[in-house]
């Protein structure tokens, strides 16, 4: 079988892409010191290190929660690498959370669904008012699973930006030494192989400059569920991601509008 880890290969292709990482940490820092008293962190949704959200609040009572799942290939990452991304819902009067789960190794792909099914019903738990499940990535994998019929966790509606949305591709790279990613996971945790709940809202994102793996699993995922998607002119795997911070923005009004 030809390795398909090239084609899922981010920074390589990303002019100054080591630098990304580092710069999301630093925006996000500050994000949260200036965030005060309306930042809520470390908030438990179950007993593992890794399960915890940071909410940040709207000054006035939210119109609802945002749930931001972050990236890293199930391999890398935390939610505190990404706390600036609230920056857009919560201009827009709207709560976000921001959960980090159990990695892989130590975690298949499935007992993530599971970890962030739990935060995203304690984040609900919070906030009254409709529930947005958004993410990057891999995150873009899990906020679409959260939208999965198996599920039923009741958001309102899911958009998964850069989603890995069919994992049998994934079995072929390097990075399956750690994910253990089977046959069988591939059926039961791939959300284009899952059909979208009944009443969920779906809209799928992606960058115009990805790599071209990645603009397959977008429309792939768009065509199983019958839903719309939409290639974001310019934009690569990292920065497709930085309209969460504009309240203003195409992507964030594809998160929020109308709800």
């Amino acid at each position: 079988m030809t390795d398909l880890s090239r084609d899922y290969q981010n920074s390589a292709f990303i002019a100054g892409g080591d630098a990304y990482y580092p710069r999301w940490q630093a925006e996000a820092a500050a994000f949260r010191g200036q965030m005060g008293a309306r930042a809520r962190l470390d908030m438990a949704y179950g007993p593992g290190a890794r399960q915890a959200f940071d909410l940040f609040l709207p000054e006035a009572t939210p119109r609802g929660v945002m749930i931001f799942v972050h990236g890293g290939y199930w391999l890398a990452c935390g939610r505190e690498d990404y706390s600036h991304l609230a920056a857009g819902a919560v201009a827009r009067g709207w709560a976000c959370a921001l959960p980090s789960y159990t990695l892989a190794p130590e975690a298949r792909i499935a007992a993530m669904t599971v970890e962030i099914a739990q935060a995203v019903r304690a984040a609900s738990a919070l906030v009254a008012g409709p529930v947005v499940v958004t993410g990057h990535s891999a995150g873009g994998h899990l906020s679409a699973r959260m939208g999965c019929a198996d599920l039923a966790l009741g958001v309102a509606r899911v958009v998964p930006i850069s989603p890995l949305a069919d994992l049998a591709p994934l079995m072929h790279t390097e990075m399956n030494a750690s994910l253990a990613i089977d046959a069988a996971e591939v059926a039961a945790e791939s959300p284009a192989r899952r059909g979208l709940a009944k009443g969920v809202q779906a809209h799928v994102w992606v960058g115009g400059q990805e790599r071209p793996a990645f603009l397959w699993q977008a429309r792939t995922l768009s065509e199983a569920w019958d839903c719309p998607w939409t290639v974001d002119p310019g934009k690569h795997h990292f920065d497709v991601i930085d309209g969460l911070i504009d309240p203003k923005s195409a992507l964030i009004s594809a998160c929020l509008d109308g709800l």
